[in-house]
């Protein structure tokens, strides 16, 4: 207490010598005002810092109370004691209504750290929001206002965008939550909501340090699996949600764009308001993803020809070699259905030169030689075994680069070894001998090895 009467003692006489200057930081918009108000600030804020860093909430209250009234430029510590201070007074406060005012008080305290230190870096606006939130649900629980809550972080995330504090963001989608399971009218603004969510978590994980990852793909693992058992996430609410609407908008580019996003994202990629606005939408702007909606329906009206072209079209536009790869694919896929097995294999290793890591144009090769092996050598039953040497050769090397494939290599590389040639056929051919290379015939023309 020493250290209280001299700093008092001291407040009192600059506090003559300064009194007629005096202003309140809170009046002059500075961190500690002037004249006798400053150093009051400076008196209040020495006081109640070393109670409060003892844990001493109940002595440290007075002086932080004028510090915060008088002075809340002054520092941040005002703000970091004070939401433990209130914290302090809401869990001793048994009167509901005196309770309900403190935690008003506590939400306020947060508010005015907005005010006077939101712009302070890495602990900016949302960051505060964010956390604000946490200390909101952690108290309310039941009791918590989600439509409170869900206004106050889409805030912070209409304006931070993919830069939004991952609290926040995680905080938001709680809350979003909470209002699609009060109202189902809330769906539509729930997929949106996820949908900006996901893309933010999505950009902050493509620049995170290691010592970020971990918890950004904890919560973005969080995220998505609480859309995924949301009810939200159908294809078929999807369709009655948008059907109507693309046609609505069968002009407005920018939102045929987003919902044919969020259908792909869905994976509702099937449905008649995908097929519609990637259709209203390519007429407009063609665009890969549009091309490639159009691919897909042509497939599924089984108009190959067609299907085929735009697959082409959108591999043209396409600037992502993964998606590119895949277009080929489709290609080689639907080449496939029309037993045009030379075409179906160009455009199977097109796939691969854009994509080396993809496994599955290997292994439709290595499908398309083991389907076709009895027409390669109609007339020698020991030879069209041989062609099985070739098709595992392609499964093998699908199981090498891709781990997605990798299963069902291996257990069509174990069904088709049981169709080698056995020893004694090798034996008996004069055109065999194990270790040595035989080219097969017919359309395949592709070398490999006895074994």
């Amino acid at each position: 207490m020493k250290i209280k009467v001299f700093l008092l003692a001291a407040g009192c006489l600059i506090g003559g010598a300064f009194g007629a200057y005096a202003q309140k930081g809170v009046d002059s918009g500075t961190p500690f005002g002037s004249g006798e108000d400053s150093i009051r600030c400076i008196t209040n804020i020495s006081l109640y810092t070393p109670y409060a860093k003892n844990g001493n909430f109940r002595d440290a209250l007075e002086f932080w109370e004028m510090a915060y009234n008088e002075c809340p430029g002054a520092n941040k510590d005002i703000y970091l004691y004070g939401v433990r201070i209130v914290g302090w007074q809401i869990d001793n406060e048994t009167d509901p209504i005196k309770k309900a005012a403190l935690m008003n008080d506590l939400m306020g305290v947060y508010d005015k750290r907005i005010k006077y230190f939101g712009k302070e870096p890495r602990y900016e606006k949302d960051w505060i929001i964010g956390r604000k939130a946490q200390d909101y649900v952690q108290r309310m629980g039941e009791n918590a206002d989600n439509k409170i809550l869900y206004g106050w972080l889409k805030e912070a995330i209409d304006e931070y965008g993919n830069n939004t504090d991952i609290t926040a963001i995680s905080y938001y989608m709680f809350a979003s939550n909470q209002l699609l399971v009060a109202d189902p009218s809330h769906k539509e603004a729930y997929i949106q909501d996820y949908l900006k969510s996901s893309a933010a978590l999505d950009a902050q994980l493509s620049s995170a340090t290691d010592r970020e990852l971990a918890n950004l793909q904890t919560i973005k693992v969080g995220l998505d699996n609480g859309f995924a058992n949301s009810g939200a996430a159908d294809c078929e609410t999807l369709q009655s949600l948008y059907g109507d609407k693309v046609e609505q908008n069968k002009d407005n580019l920018a939102y045929l764009k987003e919902t044919i996003t969020l259908l792909r994202r869905m994976r509702c990629n099937e449905i008649d308001a995908y097929f519609a606005a990637a259709e209203y939408a390519h007429k407009l702007e063609p665009t890969a993803e549009s091309a490639m909606g159009l691919a897909r329906k042509a497939v599924r009206d089984r108009d190959f020809t067609r299907a085929i072209s735009l697959f082409e079209e959108a591999a043209g536009m396409e600037t992502d070699d993964a998606v590119k790869a895949e277009d080929y694919y489709l290609i080689g896929m639907l080449s496939f259905e029309q037993n045009n097995y030379s075409r179906a294999r160009q455009y199977c290793l097109k796939a691969i030169e854009t994509n080396p890591a993809y496994g599955n144009p290997y292994m439709l090769i290595g499908k398309m030689y083991a389907a076709t092996a009895k027409t390669i050598y109609p007339d020698d039953q020991v030879l069209v075994k041989t062609v099985y040497y070739a098709a595992t050769d392609k499964f093998e090397r699908a199981r090498q680069i891709d781990p997605s494939v990798a299963e069902e290599a291996g257990k069509l590389i174990s069904a088709y070894r049981s169709y080698y040639p056995s020893t004694e056929e090798i034996f008996m051919h004069p055109d065999l001998d194990k270790g040595k290379s035989i080219t097969i015939g017919g359309w395949i023309g592709e070398r490999t090895t006895i074994r």
